[in-house]
């Protein structure tokens, strides 16, 4: 089972993962509402179950709270690959840098976890595979000893993360291998997982998906 992105953000905040303010809203008035609550920019994202919203138009920057309004008007009833958009989520902007791919998941053909990253932020993981084969990063979790910090060390060296920023790297990888391993996920993904200009790695996307008997 999948969740919104919206309730995996909230598991991603109670698990020490760097995101930034967000509310859902059903209705325009409400995307208004939350938007002049967090302030600033803010980016308006369709709540829908599948990949390739912002291709699809349904993941746009508004300006302001009536800007906000009107972007969630215009996203709010949309199909997306067969998914009608009832839920927007009003996510605080950020200005990006970089952006990376990052997911723990449960590798069952080898009975462990694995860790994959990639500089290519973004894209979809499948994408990746195909046009960026070589900036795909692969760490074995074994599960009785659990993401060990050299190896999130260096998974953010082989991902070029500036060595000023591998502490905020590395709590950001143990916060979601907590979660993945204390909600039992089979997939924890970011995409993108970016450095912003002001020095920060925040998770701008957040998608989980949970084995159904595990729940």
């Amino acid at each position: 089972m999948d969740l919104f992105e919206y309730q995996a953000r909230d598991l991603f905040e109670a698990h020490q993962i760097p995101v930034l303010a967000g509310a859902v809203a059903t209705t325009p008035d409400q995307a208004h509402a939350a938007a002049a609550k967090i302030g600033g920019k803010v980016v308006v994202k369709a709540q829908v179950k599948v990949g390739g919203r912002g291709k699809a138009g349904g993941v746009k920057l508004a300006e302001n709270p009536d800007d906000a309004k009107e972007k969630a008007s215009a996203i709010l009833g949309m199909d997306i690959k067969g998914h009608t958009v009832h839920k927007v989520m009003i996510a605080q902007a950020a200005p990006i840098d970089s952006e990376y791919y990052l997911a723990i998941l449960l590798d069952r053909a080898n009975r462990n976890f694995l860790v994959m990253a990639s500089v290519a932020g973004g894209m979809e993981i499948e994408e990746i595979s195909e046009q960026k084969p070589e900036s795909i990063v692969r760490s074995t979790v074994e599960p009785a000893a659990g993401l060990q910090e050299f190896q999130a060390r260096e998974i953010s060296y082989a991902l070029g993360i500036p060595n000023a920023l591998t502490q905020q790297m590395v709590r950001t990888l143990q916060g979601c291998y907590r979660a993945f391993r204390d909600l039992d996920a089979t997939m924890v993904e970011i995409n993108p997982l970016v450095i912003t200009a002001d020095n920060r790695i925040l998770a701008l996307d957040a998608k989980m998906t949970f084995d159904t008997n595990a729940l």
